[in-house]
């Protein structure tokens, strides 16, 4: 849940799965470089490579759904590489009605603990009994285990496969590809080991990257700011 009562501009910093938000009060945008896109009232973001500044109008009340990977594709039938990069309305994937339904029942609601029980009901009524991708899965525990710091050709051949028909099925099923995925781990597990006083190289040597200018592109690209200027605002 995410209520705010002053309207204000904010970053989100990229994740590795998907969010689904249904406001049930107020506003929120994203910024592009035309102006503000505003969002559906119920919405899809896919996984990002890039930050993004979102701003919301006074008293915006959200219920969010965070995902981990992979966890979207019992709830929708397309490949989820397809919502990459995008903030969709969600009647392109849910029907009408039961959106309908929900967001009236979120905006009735007096409690936080109603409105998330009436989210998962609806998810629930979406989930379909498919079974895990158990390449999907072995994939992703690989990329974890080493921080996203496995090469994909040692990927594949560790899973008994090869790189095309794996990646096909990341994709659908997690909603970016395994490099771009094992990318975001690096970057998180670069700001999770962070300490102060810890140098660039050191760090940039930890998350994986053996060239520190690949380290700095990279992580201006996923949080906007270079880590020295990150790490500075962030005390």
């Amino acid at each position: 849940m995410q209520e705010t009562d002053v309207a204000q501009v904010y970053k989100v910093l990229p994740d590795t799965g998907l969010v689904i938000g249904f406001q049930y009060r107020g506003g929120l945008a994203y910024h592009e470089a035309h102006g503000p896109v505003a969002l559906a009232t119920a919405g899809i973001t896919g996984i990002r490579d890039e930050y993004r500044l979102f701003e919301n109008t006074p008293g915006t009340g959200t219920v969010l759904v965070v995902f981990k990977e992979g966890g979207a594709a019992p709830f929708f039938r397309l490949p989820l590489h397809e919502l990459a990069h995008q903030s969709v309305s969600l009647d392109q994937l849910v029907p009408h009605d039961q959106l309908a339904a929900l967001q009236d029942d979120l905006h009735a609601a007096t409690t936080e603990v109603a409105r998330v029980q009436r989210v998962e009901a609806l998810l629930l009524a979406l989930l379909r009994p498919v079974p895990a991708d158990r390449l999907v899965q072995a994939a992703l525990a690989l990329l974890h285990q080493t921080s996203g710091t496995v090469r994909m050709t040692e990927l594949a051949q560790q899973l008994g496969t090869s790189a095309s028909p794996l990646g096909k099925r990341f994709r659908q099923a997690v909603g970016t590809s395994p490099k771009k995925l094992a990318m975001l781990i690096r970057l998180q597990t670069a700001m999770a080991r962070y300490r102060p006083g810890m140098s660039l190289t050191e760090l940039s040597y930890a998350a994986g990257f053996y060239d520190q200018a690949h380290f700095i592109h990279a992580f201006q690209t996923f949080a906007g700011q270079a880590p020295t200027a990150y790490f500075r605002d962030a005390k």
